[in-house]
């Protein structure tokens, strides 16, 4: 099944500093490209780390001389804030190891690699881990942005026709707001899951209505029989 890639998406004109990049320079790159954040690259663009405006903001914080002083505490992510209150570089501010993704890396996945670690934006590598773009929470929601009828002409190909092996007029499709709405009558019920789970998987889905039927229930049949359909829903087939 095919899956837009973070390259498609991501922003390749990218912003970013070097370890010795002072602080205020670092303040003054985001303020004038109005952007949260930037990575920080060696002489060879590798990255190195994450710089965000939050990391910024614990110099704001420290010196915050009305604050009541609490006393201080000895957990690492204490110590992490109390370092970065006294950064001066980017080398001292900056977030690592940087959290990155590859420019191939589909962006269900990299969406999914956000959410587990929390952040706003990856640097996108390319083959040889240099980076050659940046992707943001923003840029993988575009592809929220699909046309309906384009939804609907991709279930159709790759998952009635390329993945079940059936003519196009096997199953009704029909598409509002990304909700895909799936009708007909299949000829065993193991495909009809696997057709609700396969158009789930296509990149715009907000989320499918399973009106499917079935004239034989193959549910029961051991996993290890051999199905009887070849194709692209083969694999499907093996995990149920």
């Amino acid at each position: 099944m095919k899956h837009r890639k973070v390259g498609n998406v991501m922003t390749s004109d990218v912003v970013s500093v070097r370890n010795g990049t002072s602080f205020k320079e670092v303040a003054e790159l985001l303020a004038k490209h109005r952007i949260s954040g930037l990575p920080v690259v060696d002489e060879d663009d590798k990255v190195l780390g994450v710089i965000s405006e939050t990391d910024l903001m614990f110099r704001q914080a420290d010196q915050d001389l009305n604050a009541p002083r609490k006393r201080p505490r000895l957990t690492r992510a204490a110590r992490r804030s109390a370092a970065k209150a006294r950064a001066r570089s980017a080398g001292e501010l900056m977030s690592a190891p940087p959290v990155t993704v590859h420019a191939h890396e589909s962006i269900a996945r990299s969406a999914r690699t956000m959410a587990e670690h929390r952040v706003e934006r990856l640097p996108v590598l390319d083959e040889e881990d240099r980076l050659v773009g940046i992707v943001t929470r923003r840029d993988l929601l575009q592809v929220f942005l699909r046309p309906d009828r384009e939804i609907r002409a991709e279930v159709l190909d790759e998952v009635i026709v390329r993945g079940l092996l059936e003519p196009v007029h096997a199953v009704g499709v029909s598409v509002t707001d990304g909700v895909v709405t799936l009708e007909g009558r299949l000829e065993r019920a193991t495909e009809v899951s696997i057709a609700a789970q396969m158009t789930g998987q296509i990149d715009g889905v907000v989320g499918v209505v399973n009106k499917l039927t079935s004239r034989f229930d193959d549910s029961h049949i051991s996993p290890t029989q051999p199905p009887a359909m070849h194709g692209v829903a083969d694999d499907w087939l093996r995990r149920l």
